[in-house]
């Protein structure tokens, strides 16, 4: 959806949209949210300029998977955290409206928060400004689903949302407040687990984890760029391959773990081999079989991180 924000749709469709919706042109007073949404016309018509044309993109594509996969066989999300700024709670509100409007069911939905969400690092930014947000979120998709008909388990997805240990305490709180549901994307988290225990294991494992790192940073350039906007990696603060050669398990694990009370841990290392899942994919059976061979030393790291770092802290208070 991001690539289409701030295309306009068809006029008729903006003129529809807007008639659509007239009734919500006045003050709203949603439970959560401090202050009313102040709401005319000319805002609806700018939001819908704004915002429908990716909605209704969204639906083109929900419909053409349901035709053929069948709409009971995925969860449909929609996306939108690919954007400059966050959407404010009366955007996310006619931002759902148009969601209803597609027929789309969706799941999860995936604004844009305030902050740097860097891949496999803590969040960067406003903490409170963070929560006041996610909860106003959570606000106006517990009033969307009443109005528009949504789906009662409709949730916030938090896009890179792996790691970002300072903000979990506000996201439990909140989620607990409302009484709702959270999807938070962790894949790349549990890969880095899995270098982790190669490492730790030795032998083979350790030397596919060297290996992975030294393509990563030769490949830098080419690894990196597709994730410009959601890294920040200081190259001066990589180490050389022959450095981390030089490197025992337990070495290679302490860079790479994301623990910020050990001198060790590396950040920039972190998020380069976050990226670099692409040298270990080129393996193939080499490193699909390292896994296998070394799911003792593997699952443990993976089991603490997803529970203890992850959900213990996400959806506990």
């Amino acid at each position: 959806m991001a690539d289409f924000i701030g295309k306009p749709a068809p006029e008729s469709d903006v003129r529809a949209f807007v008639e659509a919706h007239a009734g919500l042109a006045r003050e709203i007073c949603i439970p959560g949210i401090a202050h009313p949404l102040a709401i005319d016309k000319a805002l609806v018509e700018a939001i819908a300029r704004k915002f429908l044309l990716g909605v209704q993109e969204a639906g083109k594509i929900y419909r053409h998977i349901a035709e053929r996969k069948g709409a009971d066989r995925f969860i449909a999300e929609v996306s939108m955290d690919e954007t400059d700024q966050p959407q404010t709670p009366v955007e996310m509100l006619f931002i759902l409206a148009a969601v209803a409007g597609e027929g789309i069911p969706a799941q999860t939905i995936a604004p844009k928060f305030t902050g740097r969400f860097n891949k496999g690092v803590d969040y960067v930014g406003d903490v409170e400004r963070f929560a006041r947000e996610f909860e106003e979120d959570l606000a106006v998709i517990a009033f969307a689903v009443r109005e528009f008909g949504l789906p009662d388990s409709l949730k916030l997805s938090v896009h890179s949302g792996s790691d970002k240990f300072s903000i979990y305490p506000h996201i439990a709180r909140a989620i607990a407040k409302f009484g709702a549901g959270l999807h938070l994307k962790t894949a790349g988290t549990t890969w880095l687990e899995e270098l982790i225990g190669l490492a730790l294991a030795g032998g083979e494992g350790l030397a596919i984890a060297k290996e992975v790192y030294a393509g990563a940073y030769a490949r830098f350039d080419e690894l990196c760029g597709p994730y410009a906007s959601v890294i920040e990696i200081d190259p001066s603060r990589l180490p050389a391959p022959a450095a981390v050669n030089a490197w025992d398990g337990a070495q290679y694990a302490a860079a790479l773990r994301h623990d910020q009370s050990c001198p060790a841990y590396n950040m920039h290392l972190r998020q380069l081999l976050h990226v670099g899942y692409k040298v270990a994919a080129e393996m193939g059976s080499r490193y699909l079989d390292a896994l296998e061979a070394n799911e003792a030393s593997i699952a443990p790291n993976v089991s603490q991180n997803i529970f203890e770092r992850h959900l213990k802290r996400a959806f506990l208070v």
